[in-house]
């Protein structure tokens, strides 16, 4: 069987077989294990054909002390493939999640116990990325004097947050305060992020018809007076210790753990294979792209959205070895509870 080409019906149920079997126990899976466990009575020698097919076309691996194979990278991606996704959530899985989210109060407070939940129906490590959304957007601002050089900034978002900060600059209070009503009046209800994406393009564009004006929103802008100290983008980490029992080699576990610390890691991962425009669960094997690391981990997410508005991310990561079915079912069912649940608890 030429690597890329098709494979047939028995190819495609033995390494099914060989996958689910080495997901459940962990160790290399042999033709006389598969031979008991065929539906059509294949025999080993038989099995030993398709199986010695499968290695030639990617799909298998031999460890060099065992007799029996394993999956390839390529065999879990076929695998993954094949699942539908439409599996019913288990009645203990569900029951776990909706226990674990009561009560949940707002975004950041789902995300945080997301991360856990996931971690705990998985076995690996669950990550959640809370954006701003919403409930962060601006309220208003306000810009004072405070002396020579210096300029407090206050930043007060719709969910009630306040955010000061006290800036190195030297703007009259009549500029400041020309500053402050510009914004307010041009962007109460955008989220912090859009605004500063908006502010930046009307910075070149308008800076000749308002050249005072704008030339004062610039210096309050380049010096962060509307900066959110990294809060538009929350991330919670659980299950980190998960790794531990399945990754035994120990320069390899301490590179791992130090990347899942660095949480800008996981930002950049997240948004490198989840689309925001995505519907479904989406499976990712082998993360080397985005984190060379992370070469045979696997990221099981999805977008999570409030009305239209996607609002953060969820997903699990772990090694390759992991039930797949059981985690991209969770993974759906917790991303569909976001819209219902946060929208009731307005």
């Amino acid at each position: 069987m030429p690597i890329g080409q098709p494979i047939g019906d028995r190819e495609k149920e033995i390494l099914t077989a060989i996958v689910e079997t080495f997901i459940a126990t962990g160790e290399p899976v042999g033709s006389r294990t598969l031979a008991r466990a065929s539906r059509e009575g294949l025999s080993p020698a038989t099995i030993r054909n398709v199986m010695a097919d499968l290695v030639d076309a990617g799909f298998l691996e031999q460890p060099h002390t065992s007799a029996g194979r394993v999956p390839s990278t390529e065999a879990y991606r076929y695998y993954v493939e094949q699942l539908t996704g439409q599996t019913r959530i288990s009645h203990e899985d569900e029951q776990i999640i909706q226990e674990s989210l009561q009560g949940v109060s707002d975004v950041q407070d789902f995300m945080e116990r997301t991360s856990h939940v996931l971690s705990l129906i998985s076995h690996n490590v669950g990550v959640t990325v809370a954006l701003g959304g919403q409930k962060n957007a601006l309220e208003h601002v306000y810009f004072s004097r405070l002396g020579d050089q210096k300029v407090l900034a206050v930043v007060v978002t719709r969910s009630g947050v306040v955010r000061d900060r006290v800036l190195r600059m030297d703007l009259p209070q009549s500029d400041l305060d020309a500053a402050a009503n510009y914004i307010n009046q041009n962007f109460r209800g955008w989220t912090m992020e859009t605004m500063r994406v908006e502010l930046h393009k009307r910075l070149d564009q308008e800076r000749g018809e308002y050249d005072r004006l704008m030339a004062s929103v610039e210096q309050l802008y380049k010096q962060g007076a509307l900066a959110s100290d990294g809060s538009s983008q929350i991330v919670f980490v659980e299950g980190a210790s998960n790794l531990v029992a399945s990754e035994h080699d120990r320069n390899r576990l301490q590179e791992l753990l130090k990347t899942l610390e660095e949480k800008r890691n996981l930002v950049d991962l997240l948004n490198a294979y989840l689309d925001v425009k995505q519907e479904a669960v989406r499976v990712v094997v082998g993360l080397d792209e985005a984190l060379p690391s992370m070469r045979n981990f696997v990221l099981i997410g999805a977008p999570a959205r409030v009305g239209d508005e996607v609002i953060g991310s969820l997903a699990v990561i772990g090694p390759t070895r992991m039930d797949y079915q059981n985690t991209m079912t969770a993974v759906s069912y917790i991303a569909r509870m976001f819209d219902k649940v946060l929208n009731e608890g307005e």
